[in-house]
């Protein structure tokens, strides 16, 4: 680690003044700009006038954020804190990025905390920390700080007129490039600092959610100086990253960012990628478009046809049956979600209920609501947690299909009845309109396959405790929509619909060629 030295009184006394203005210490841009030595002859800058645009962008945000929260707090509000999720093509500047917002912070957030990490130790060491040290050497201010390995501190000098002439504690102040064990996430957890706390993602799509959820208790402390970024390629289609960009959708700020646009990247190389693999390859996606993979290695159902079904629109198919599907809730997390569907459509009757901890007799009762509000055709209930359901519904007269996600399946390629049903939910998703609930897109494109069976040539769904251990939620939405496609019903298209055109294949509750 080398050790740093002041500059002259006078000099540093400016340096310090010039650094903490307002201007300049919650403007992140400015800072940049300022601290570096772009354009300057004989320095790795010499041909390079600032950040790249998006960089720049990023940076702007963040000024602006401060500037809003600091309002907040005058008109006796409580601050937000910023959470920022990009995912980007190949070479965009996502860790130089990084490192600057490092050095910003350690600069001008006097006793803050910085905690980076990545999806793998050489990420975290060999690039993104190579990149701190490449930029705090470049700083105008490089002496206040000791960089080491996985760490930058500030120098003794430095750090003792912190405490002694600003008086501020700097028992937590410093940025550390931490380590992660998905076996042990609480060994992730960081300090609660009032004077404030940063946390980077970088390579955040393959960071575990159970760390996500550990970062989440850094941020206790309500005060400005809360930042969270997370960067990426798109490498999967699953996990708390990807989140940030559906279910999560609301709580952050995302960008896609292309690396074709960007400047100083390859684009020859780019092109080439483009080229081997084609336009619309998930290797284009991930690599340059800044998009995830329609598909990941094990997926069941893709990202693709779930994003294809919730944009597509088709008009009603009132010759279809209307069947409901139940999927009871079991307990904990797990939620009680009634869907429905009508031939191709599912998006016209929205879910009606989502029900946590309600005990059977509450369940059969809102289902008997909705039999008599809508009175669907049939009525599909996952038995496995819904026989007393089941039951009370049948002792009140009402007709309902049980089903057993466990059973045999009926197709040879299926392992049980759960990974048919899911199966032939796949299928339909291909020419289907669905709503765009982001708890539905999670739980459709969330669950994983693999083969069981003597010979080990059946699929086999991901069971929901597996998908909780890998930090998922319970598909409630997706085992309910999979529900309605346990029985066939006729359709009961009148013969004025079938003059019309209508072609119907037998046992099929809608129309496989279309209308």
């Amino acid at each position: 680690m080398a050790k740093s030295t002041p500059l002259s009184p006078e000099h540093e006394r400016q340096l310090m003044l010039d650094l903490w203005t307002p201007q300049i210490a919650d403007n992140p841009l400015a800072f940049v700009q300022y601290v570096y030595p772009w354009g300057v002859k004989g320095t790795p800058l010499e041909h390079f006038s600032g950040p790249r645009v998006w960089q720049a962008e990023d940076l702007r945000e963040l000024a602006a954020h401060i500037t809003e929260q600091k309002a907040a707090i005058q008109c006796g509000l409580g601050p937000l804190m910023f959470r920022k999720a990009t995912v980007s093509g190949r070479g965009s500047g996502k860790s130089a990025l990084f490192a600057w917002l490092i050095h910003w912070f350690m600069t001008t957030r006097l006793g803050g905390t910085v905690i980076a990490t990545a999806n793998t130790e050489a990420q975290l060491k060999n690039k993104l920390w190579a990149e701190v040290h490449r930029w705090q050497a470049l700083a105008l201010n490089s002496h206040w700080f000791d960089v080491g390995a996985l760490s930058v501190r500030p120098a003794p000098w430095f750090e003792e007129r912190v405490k002694t002439d600003l008086k501020i504690g700097t028992g937590y102040y410093y940025a550390q490039a931490q380590l992660w064990s998905e076996e042990n996430p609480d060994s992730f957890a960081g300090a609660h600092n009032p004077l404030g706390v940063m946390v980077l993602m970088d390579e955040a799509s393959g960071i575990p959610n159970p760390i996500f959820q550990v970062t989440e208790g850094f941020f206790t402390e309500p005060v400005v100086d809360r930042f969270w970024l997370a960067s990426s390629n798109g490498r999967r289609n699953s996990g708390a990253f990807f989140e940030c960009f559906h279910a999560n959708r609301n709580h952050w700020r995302r960008r896609h960012l292309d690396s074709r646009v960007v400047e100083g990247t390859d684009k020859a190389l780019l092109q080439s990628i483009i080229d081997r693999y084609g336009a619309d390859s998930d290797a284009a996606r991930i690599e340059v478009y800044g998009q995830f993979p329609r598909r990941g290695d094990n997926q069941f159902i893709s990202t693709g046809v779930v994003e294809d079904a919730q944009r597509r629109q088709i008009g009603p198919d009132p010759g279809a049956p209307l069947i409901m599907g139940v999927d009871p809730a079991r307990f904990g997390d797990d939620a009680t979600v009634i869907r429905f569907r009508q031939g191709r459509q599912a998006r016209d009757v929205p879910p009606l209920l989502r029900l946590r901890g309600a005990d059977n007799m509450r369940v059969a009762d809102e289902c008997a609501h909705l039999i008599d509000k809508f009175k669907p055709d049939a009525v599909c209930i996952d038995a496995g947690n819904g026989t007393g359901v089941i039951d009370y519904l049948r002792h009140q007269g009402y007709k309902v299909h049980e089903v057993w996600f466990g059973a045999a399946s009926a197709h040879a390629e299926y392992a049980n009845k759960r990974t048919e049903i899911w199966g032939h939910m796949r299928d339909w998703l291909l020419g289907a309109a669905i709503d765009a609930s982001p708890e539905l897109f999670a739980d459709l494109t969330g669950p994983e396959y693999s083969f069981a069976g003597r010979d080990g040539d059946k699929q086999i769904l991901e069971p929901k405790e597996k998908m909780k251990k890998r930090g998922l939620a319970s598909p409630d939405h997706g085992d309910a929509l999979a529900c309605t496609f346990a029985v066939r019903i006729a359709r009961k298209d009148n013969p004025a619909a079938r003059h019309r055109g209508t072609r119907v294949a037998r046992d099929v509750d809608y129309p496989i060629f279309g209308r």
